[in-house]
C-alpha cells in the first residue's frame, strides 16, 4: 500500500517512478505520440522486443484505429440531429432506422453487407492511408506537431466512442437510466 502510494506521489509530482530492473525500458520513448503526463505508455509491454518496423505497423494501426474511431463518433453523433434522405434498403429509409446500438437490429442484411464489404475495402486498400493530395508544405516542426494533434485527436476518439456506446448500452437495456432521453445532453438546443 505505501509503495502503492509513493509511485503514485511520485507520478503526480511529474516525476516517473523508477522502473525495476526486470522491466527493460522501451526503446521507443522519443518517439512521436509520446506526451506528458503519461509518457510512453504501453502497459501490456508489446513494443517490447520488437524491431522499428514493427513499431511502426503498431503506429500505424494506432492511426488508422484513430481515424476510424473519429469517423465513428461522428457517426453517433449527427443521427441524432440529421438524417440522411432515402432508403437504406427497399421500404426501410434512413428515418426509420433508430440511432446507436438499437439500429443493430433494425439494419437488414443488405445493409451490412455494405458495411462490412466497405470495412473490408478499406482496410485491405488503404483508403485512410497517407494521401498527398491536399497536404500543406508544412516545416518539419509543425508537420511533426500536427501529426501529434492528430494522434492525439484518434486516442481522444477512441475513448469518446467507447464512452457513447457505453451510455447508449446501458440506455438501451434500462431506458432512461440517468433520466435523460437523448443522447447529447449537454446540448438540449440540438432536439427542438
Amino acid at each position: 500500500m505505501l509503495i502503492a502510494l509513493s509511485v503514485a506521489a511520485l507520478a503526480f509530482a511529474g516525476r516517473a517512478p523508477v522502473r525495476s530492473s526486470s522491466i527493460k525500458m522501451a526503446t521507443y520513448e522519443d518517439k512521436l505520440g509520446v506526451i506528458a503526463p503519461t509518457g510512453f505508455f504501453d502497459p501490456l509491454n508489446l513494443s517490447e522486443d520488437i524491431d522499428e518496423d514493427t513499431f511502426d505497423q503498431y503506429r500505424t494501426a494506432e492511426l488508422k484505429h484513430g481515424r476510424v474511431a473519429q469517423l465513428a463518433v461522428l457517426g453517433y453523433i449527427v443521427p441524432e440531429v440529421y438524417r440522411w434522405p432515402g432508403d437504406i434498403a427497399p421500404g426501410i429509409s434512413f428515418a426509420s432506422i433508430p440511432n446507436g446500438v438499437a439500429a443493430i437490429d433494425a439494419i437488414p442484411a443488405l445493409g451490412w453487407a455494405q458495411i462490412i464489404f466497405l470495412i473490408g475495402a478499406v482496410d485491405y486498400w488503404g483508403f485512410l492511408g497517407d494521401f498527398d493530395v491536399g497536404k500543406p508544405d508544412l516545416a518539419p516542426d509543425e508537420l511533426e506537431t500536427r501529426q501529434l494533434q492528430e494522434l492525439q485527436h484518434g486516442r481522444l476518439a477512441m475513448l469518446a466512442f467507447l464512452e457513447l456506446l457505453r451510455h447508449d448500452s446501458q440506455n438501451y437495456v434500462k431506458p432512461m437510466f440517468d433520466g435523460l432521453d437523448h443522447l447529447i445532453t449537454g446540448l438540449p438546443f440540438l432536439y427542438k
